[in-house]
């Protein structure tokens, strides 16, 4: 599997840097955002390290499925029953602040401080 050792994201999968674990299996890691948007608002990043959605082929496809298919079950695990949002992030112009693929999920009672 292909990670590169200067990514956050590589690091916290491989256990180099802590994170509030909510789901991990061989192929994906989801954890609590450290600046949430929302009262919850976590994060699913592939282990693979996939710079971003510009980069994703069709060998990406079962991968990227796996990870919109674990969010709501997640947000259901994490108590949020009102409804949530799922975003993905594309490159500079598109607030992508960590060059590794994530899918952000939140959800909670509004307001929301930053959506």
């Amino acid at each position: 599997m292909h990670t590169d050792p200067h990514c956050l994201f590589c690091k916290i999968a491989a256990g180099q840097i802590p994170s509030r674990k909510v789901f991990e299996d061989d192929e994906v890691l989801a954890f609590h955002d450290i600046a949430p948007w929302a009262p919850v608002h976590i994060l699913i990043v592939p282990k693979l390290h996939i710079t971003s959605m510009v980069d994703v082929t069709a060998e990406h496809q079962a991968l990227l499925g796996k990870m919109m298919v674990i969010g709501p079950r997640l947000m259901q695990d994490l108590g949020v029953t009102n409804g949530y949002r799922h975003v993905l992030n594309t490159g500079r112009d598109g607030r992508q602040e960590v060059q590794h693929l994530h899918l952000h999920v939140m959800g909670g009672p509004r307001p929301w401080a930053k959506g």
